[in-house]
C-alpha cells in the first residue's frame, strides 16, 4: 500500500528534523525522543491498524454504522490513540497523520465488507487537507467499491473555530461529494455547541460524561433530555456515547435517543460482529419504563436576590429634596428611591410617603427643598448581595423592623448598587415557587408530586408496559395527629415515604406522594406483591417508635368525635389498594386514578393493615 505521508517527514530521511525534542511537558510524559523515533518508524513501516466500534440503532435493533479508530502495536508505548495523535500534534504533522489513518481505516472497512456507514474522525484542521478536498479520498472509496454516501466525517478536535463561514464552505464541498457530517463530544470542548448551530450536522454525539451515571443523576438526565429535544427540532440524529451499564442503556433507550455506542454495546475490535448478541437483544426487548432521576435541589433553594432585581435609577447624595419629590410626582408607582454615592456605594433609601408627609407641613418645602436628600433618607437600609438565597433573604426580612418590609432592600454586586427589591415581590416569588414545587415534589418527603405521577402513568400506558398501580393510605391518621401533634404526624408520614422508597426497585418502581398521608406506587417489579406484603409488615413493626407504650398496650387511645363525645381511636394502620394494569386496559392517568382510589376504599374496609388487589378487568360488569 503506498504511503500517504511520502511528502512529509514521516516517510522521509532517517533523521527527520523533528527528532530533536525538548523536555516533555508535565501533561505529556510520552513526548520523548524514543517515542518520537518509534512514531516515525511506525508510520514509515505501516504498522498501524484499524479497529471498529459498532453504533446501535435502538429501534431497528441492529448495528447501522461503525466508527473507525486507529491503534498502534499493542506491546508498545504507542498503542493508544492519545499518544499517537498527541505526538502528531506536537510534531506538527496532524494533517498528514490523519491522512494515513483515514486510508488505513477505509481499506480495512472495505476488506471486512461491514454493512452500514463508516464514521471516520477528522480534526477541523484536517478538513482543509488538499488530498481530502481534491477527491483523492472519494476515488479511493470508488476503487474499493464504497460510496461517499456511506461515510460520515466526524469532527473530533476540540479547537476554537475562528472562521465559521469558511468552515461551512468547506463542509458544503464535502456534502456535495456525498459525505455526511457528525459533531463529536457534544457538551465538551470550546465551540461544539456553536458548531452544531453553524454546521447543522447530520449526527451529533453526546459526550460520554453526560451518559456516565445518567440513570441516577437528575441534572445529567435533564441536560441530555434537553439535547434530545433540540435534536428533534433541528432534525439531527443523536448518538449517545460511552454506554457502559444496563442502567445507562435503559435510560438512553427510554429517552427516545435513536443511536447508542459504548463498551456495553460493543468494544472496539479489528473484526467486529455484524449482528447483535442475544444479551443485547434481551436488553432492548425488556421494554421497562425507567423512573426518571430527580434533580434534588428545589428551585427555591437555588433562587437568589437577583431574581427580584428592579432597575431603579438612583439619586446622588447631593440631589436636592425638591428633585426627589419631583421624581415621586412624575411616577406614582415609585415608592422608594435609592441614594447611591458616585462610586456606586449604596447609602440609603428615601420613602415616598415620609418625604411627602414632611413636605406637606407649612413652609417645609421652602425650608428643605434645596437641601440634600440625605436629610430625609433612611441611612440604615437592608443591603443584600445579589447572590443571597431567597430563603436567607426572607429570614432576614422577617427579623427586621416593620419599615424595612415597606421600603424593601438594596441589591448589590461586589458591594456596588445594581437595583432594588421589594418585600411584596419576594413574598410573591416564594409563594409561586412553593406552589410549583409542590406540584412536582412534595415539600415534606421530597417525593414526586401529582405532575410527575401523572406523567409516569401516561408513559407506562403509552409504552403498553404491564405494571401495578397502588394507593397507600394511613388509617386513623387524623386522630393520631390530634393526639400526638402535627410534628409527630409529619414524622410518621416521612417514615412511610422512606419505607416505600426503600422497599421498591428505584430504577423500575415509582414512588409518588399525592399529599398528606396518601402515596402512589407504580410497580414494574415482577415480585410486587411480595414487596407490598413486606411494606405492610414493616409499617406495623415501625409504629412502635411512634406510639407511647400505654397506647401501644391498649391498642389505641381515647379522643373525641366531631360532636365532642368520648371515643376510642384504633392505632394507625396502612391500607393499600392495588390494580394490575395490562396493555389496553386503561387509557389515561385519570382512569388509573379513579380505579386505584376505589381499590384503596376496599382495602380500608378490611381490618388492620391490609392489601386489596382489584382482579376484575376495567369496565367489566
Amino acid at each position: 500500500m503506498p504511503s500517504l505521508l511520502a511528502a512529509t517527514a514521516l516517510a522521509g530521511a532517517p533523521s527527520p528534523r523533528w527528532l530533536s525534542v525538548a523536555p516533555p511537558p508535565a501533561d505529556a510524559p510520552w513526548l520523548t525522543t524514543e517515542n518520537v523515533r518509534a512514531f516515525h518508524d511506525l508510520c514509515r513501516a505501516q504498522r498501524l491498524h484499524a479497529v471498529f466500534q459498532p453504533i446501535l440503532d435502538f429501534r431497528a435493533r441492529e448495528y447501522v454504522a461503525y466508527e473507525g479508530l486507529i491503534r498502534g502495536p499493542g506491546d508498545t508505548a504507542l498503542a493508544t490513540p492519545t499518544v499517537l495523535f498527541g505526538l502528531a500534534r506536537e510534531l506538527g504533522v496532524t494533517v498528514e497523520f490523519e491522512r494515513l489513518c483515514r486510508e488505513i481505516v477505509i481499506r480495512s472497512f472495505a476488506e471486512l465488507k461491514l454493512p452500514g456507514r463508516l464514521f471516520i474522525n477528522a480534526s477541523v484542521a484536517a478538513l482543509a487537507d488538499r488530498q481530502f478536498l481534491d477527491g483523492s479520498t472519494s476515488r479511493l472509496l470508488a476503487t474499493l467499491g464504497l460510496r461517499a454516501s456511506q461515510v460520515v466525517i466526524e469532527l473530533t478536535e476540540n479547537q476554537r473555530v475562528s472562521d465559521f463561514p469558511a468552515l461551512r464552505q468547506t463542509l458544503d464541498s464535502y456534502r456535495r461529494a456525498g459525505y455526511q457530517i457528525a459533531v463529536d463530544d457534544l457538551g465538551e470542548g470550546f465551540s461544539n455547541l456553536r458548531i452544531w448551530s453553524e454546521v447543522r450536522p447530520d449526527f451529533v454525539k453526546i459526550d460520554r460524561h453526560f451518559i456516565s451515571g445518567i440513570a441516577d443523576d437528575g441534572l445529567k438526565f435533564q441536560l441530555v433530555r434537553a439535547m434530545h429535544e433540540i435534536a428533534d427540532t433541528s432534525h439531527v440524529h443523536l448518538i449517545a456515547e460511552g454506554i457502559e451499564t444496563e442502567a445507562e442503556f435503559a435510560t438512553v433507550c427510554d429517552l427516545g435517543i435513536t443511536y447508542g455506542q459504548g463498551f456495553l454495546i460493543a468494544m472496539p475490535t479489528p473484526v467486529p460482529r455484524p449482528t447483535l448478541p442475544g444479551s443485547l437483544l434481551a436488553l432492548i426487548k425488556r421494554g421497562s419504563v425507567i423512573v426518571y432521576p430527580r434533580a434534588g435541589t428545589p428551585e427555591i433553594a437555588v433562587a437568589t436576590a437577583r431574581k427580584l432585581l428592579m432597575d431603579i435609577e438612583p439619586v446622588a447624595p447631593e440631589c436636592p429634596n425638591r428633585d426627589v419629590f419631583g421624581r415621586f410626582e412624575d411616577d406614582p408607582a415609585l415608592l422608594v428611591l435609592p441614594v447611591v454615592d458616585h462610586d456606586g456605594t449604596p447609602l440609603g433609601l428615601i420613602n415616598r410617603y415620609l418625604l411627602t408627609d414632611r413636605f406637606a407641613r407649612p413652609f417645609r418645602r421652602e425650608l428643605y427643598g434645596k437641601r440634600p436628600c440625605t436629610q430625609f433618607m433612611d441611612d440604615a437600609p437592608i443591603i443584600v448581595d445579589h447572590g443571597t438565597s431567597i430563603q436567607d433573604l426572607g429570614h432576614r426580612l422577617s427579623q427586621s423592623a416593620q419599615h424595612h418590609l415597606l421600603d424593601g432592600f438594596l441589591i448589590t454586586e461586589n458591594s456596588l448598587y445594581i437595583g432594588l427589591g421589594s418585600s411584596q415581590s419576594l413574598m410573591a416569588l416564594i409563594t409561586d415557587m412553593q406552589i410549583r414545587a409542590a406540584r412536582y415534589a412534595n415539600p415534606l418527603t421530597q417525593l414526586p408530586g401529582n405532575v410527575p405521577i401523572n406523567e409516569h402513568i401516561d408513559r407506562l400506558l403509552a409504552r403498553h408496559v404491564p405494571f401495578a398501580a397502588c394507593y397507600c393510605d394511613i388509617d386513623n391518621f387524623k386522630p393520631y395527629n390530634d393526639t400526638y401533634g402535627y410534628r409527630r404526624g409529619d414524622e410518621l408520614i416521612q417514615f412511610l415515604g422512606a419505607l416505600l422508597a426503600e422497599m421498591v426497585d428505584a430504577r423500575l418502581d415509582f414512588v409518588g406522594h399525592i399529599g398528606g398521608d396518601d402515596f402512589i406506587l407504580l410497580l414494574q417489579s415482577s415480585d410486587w406483591q411480595r414487596r407490598l406484603s413486606l411494606i405492610l409488615r414493616l409499617f406495623d413493626e415501625g409504629m412502635g417508635d411512634f406510639l407511647d407504650a400505654e397506647h401501644l398496650g391498649e391498642g389505641g387511645y381515647p379522643g373525641e368525635d366531631r360532636k365532642g363525645g368520648a371515643v376510642f381511636h384504633n392505632l394507625p394502620t396502612l391500607s393499600i389498594g392495588c390494580i394490575p394494569v395490562d396493555a389496553g386496559g386503561y387509557h389515561s392517568h385519570h382512569e388509573i386514578s379513579a380505579a386505584v382510589s376505589d381499590a384503596k376504599k376496599q382495602a380500608k374496609k378490611m381490618p388492620g393493615s391490609a392489601l386489596f388487589i382489584e382482579r376484575r378487568r376495567p369496565h367489566a360488569d
